[in-house]
C-alpha cells in the first residue's frame, strides 16, 4: 500500500532506523537509501508518488549509444555488437534493481513503501532490440545503395553543335538529309548475286577492275565521292547490261569519266582516259559505251554512296585524322570485294567506323552517339566488321595490292601498316 499524502506530510522528520516493520521483515538494507523527507521535497514538483526512492539507470551509457546510432554522419554499429550492448545495458539494469528493491515502512507499521524506478527521459531510456535491429538495418541498406555502382546512361552528343553559325553544314535540315538518304539507298543498292547473269566475266575480274581504278583515282588525285560513284556506276550497269571480257576495263573507264562529270570542278579529258588504258580503245568507243551507260541507268546519278555515310558517321565519332584514314581504307578495301555488296553502304560506312576504333584503341568501341546517328548497334556491325578486318590482314598479300600501296604512303600517313584488329576475329569465331 502506497503512503497517503496526509501520512507523509506529517512524518517529515522520520528517519528509517528500523525496517522490521516493512512486508517480508527480512529484506536487508540497500545502499541507496534516501530519507523520507528528501523524497516528499519532490512533492512540490509534482511527483505523482509521494514514497519513491529514485533509482538511476545506465542513462549515459545508453545514450551514447542511442546518439551513436542516430548519428548520420558515424557509421552504423554492427548487429552482433548493438545486441552485446543492449544484453550488458539490461543486465545491469537488473542487478542495479536488485540492489536498489527495498522496502521503507512507517512509524506505525502501516502501509509499504513501494520503489520504483526514476522517470527517464524518452532519450535516456534503452532502445528495446527490434528498434535497435531495424534502425541498423536501414543503415545497412543505405550503406548498400552508397557503395552499389551507379549507371548512369551515356549522353548522345549533338554533333551539330558547333557548326550551328556554318551555313554550309545546312545543320537545320542535316538530320532530314540522312534520313532522306537511309530511305533512297537501297536504289542504288545491287543484287549481291548479279555476277551469275554475266557469261564473260566473273567476281574475280571486277576486284581487279577496281584496285585498278583506285589507282588511276589516286594517280589523277580525284575526289573521294568520285571513286564510290564510280564503283557503284559499275555494278549498277553491269546488272543490267552483259559485258564481254575484253569491253570490261571500257566500262570501268567510262564510269570514272562520268562520275568526274558529276562530282569534279577540274574533269579529266577523253584523252588522259584513253592513255590510261594503253590506247586499248578509241575515242568514238569511249562516246559510245558512254552514250549506252547513261541510258542504262537512265541518267540516275544522284544516290547515296558508302562516302556520305562515312563523312556523317565519322562526325559522330569525333574522328581524328588517324581514324579517318583508317576507316577510308577499309573501306576501299571492301569496294574491291564482290561479297560486300550484300551491305547497304550506311552498313558498310558504319562498320567501317566501328572497325577502325577497335583498331586504333585496341577493344570493341561504339558509343550511343555513333549508335544514334548511325542506327546501327554494335551487334549487326559485327560480321561486316569482321570482313573488313579479314580484308585489312590480308591487304598487303596476293596480287590485289593497290588499295594498300595508296595507303602505305607518305600521303596517307601509313595508315596500312596500322595493326587490325584481330581480336574481332577471335571474339567471333564459333568455334572458338
Amino acid at each position: 500500500m502506497v503512503i497517503s499524502d496526509e501520512n507523509a506530510s506529517s512524518n517529515n522528520s522520520l528517519k528509517p532506523a528500523s525496517f522490521q516493520d516493512c512486508v517480508g521483515g527480512a529484506r536487508k538494507v540497500g545502499q541507496n537509501r534516501r530519507a523520507l523527507g528528501v523524497i516528499n521535497q519532490s512533492l512540490v514538483e509534482g511527483r505523482p508518488y509521494p514514497c519513491v526512492v529514485n533509482k538511476r539507470a545506465l542513462s549515459g551509457k545508453i545514450d551514447v549509444c542511442v546518439k551513436k546510432q542516430a548519428d548520420p554522419v558515424h557509421r552504423p554499429i554492427t548487429r552482433r555488437f548493438a545486441a552485446q550492448i543492449a544484453s550488458s545495458t539490461q543486465q545491469s539494469q537488473a542487478e542495479e534493481t536488485k540492489k536498489s528493491n527495498l522496502t521503507v515502512g512507517n512509524s506505525n507499521g502501516f502501509g509499504e513503501c513501494i520503489f520504483v524506478d526514476d522517470e527517464l527521459k524518452p532519450e535516456d531510456q534503452p532502445v528495446p532490440m527490434s528498434l535497435e535491429q531495424t534502425v541498423h538495418s536501414e543503415s545497412d541498406q543505405m550503406e548498400e545503395v552508397e557503395m552499389e555502382d551507379i549507371i548512369v546512361d551515356e549522353p548522345i552528343v549533338d554533333i551539330d553543335a558547333g557548326d550551328a553559325n556554318n551555313p554550309l553544314a545546312v545543320t537545320d535540315y542535316i538530320e532530314g538529309l540522312y534520313s532522306y538518304y537511309r530511305k533512297i539507298e537501297s536504289t542504288g543498292c545491287v543484287s549481291p548475286n548479279y555476277m551469275t547473269q554475266q557469261c564473260d566475266i566473273n567476281e574475280r575480274m571486277r576486284a581487279i577492275l577496281i584496285d585498278w581504278l583506285i589507282e588511276v583515282h589516286d594517280k589523277f588525285d580525284l575526289m573521294h565521292e568520285t571513286l564510290f560513284l564510280t564503283v557503284n556506276l559499275i555494278d549498277r550497269f553491269l546488272e543490267k547490261q552483259t559485258v564481254v571480257r575484253k569491253k570490261l576495263q571500257l566500262v570501268g573507264l567510262v564510269a570514272m569519266l562520268l562520275a568526274c562529270k558529276y562530282e569534279e570542278v577540274s574533269v579529266p579529258v577523253v584523252g588522259d582516259l584513253i592513255l590510261i588504258s594503253d590506247k586499248a580503245y578509241s575515242r568514238k568507243e569511249v562516246l559510245e559505251m558512254e552514250k549506252l551507260m547513261v541510258n542504262t541507268l537512265e541518267f540516275n546519278m544522284s544516290v547515296p554512296t558508302a562516302y556520305v555515310f562515312m563523312r556523317r558517321f565519322l562526325k559522330a565519332a569525333q574522328a581524328d585524322r588517324k581514324l579517318e584514314l583508317l576507316a577510308f581504307f577499309l573501306v576501299e578495301l571492301s569496294l574491291v570485294e564482290y561479297e560486300m555488296l550484300k551491305f547497304p553502304p550506311s552498313h558498310i560506312a558504319a562498320a567501317a567506323v566501328y572497325t577502325a576504333q577497335c583498331a586504333i584503341y585496341g577493344f570493341k568501341q561504339w558509343c550511343k552517339t555513333c549508335e544514334w546517328h548511325t542506327n546501327y548497334s554494335e551487334d549487326q556491325l559485327l560480321e561486316c566488321s569482321s570482313l573488313m578486318v579479314g580484308f585489312h590482314k590480308m591487304a598487303g598479300t596476293g596480287k590485289l595490292t593497290g588499295v594498300h600501296r595508296k595507303y602505305c604512303s607518305y600521303k596517307f600517313n601509313y595508315t596500312a601498316k596500322c595493326e587490325p584488329a584481330s581480336f574481332l576475329l577471335e571474339n567471333n569465331n564459333p568455334l572458338l
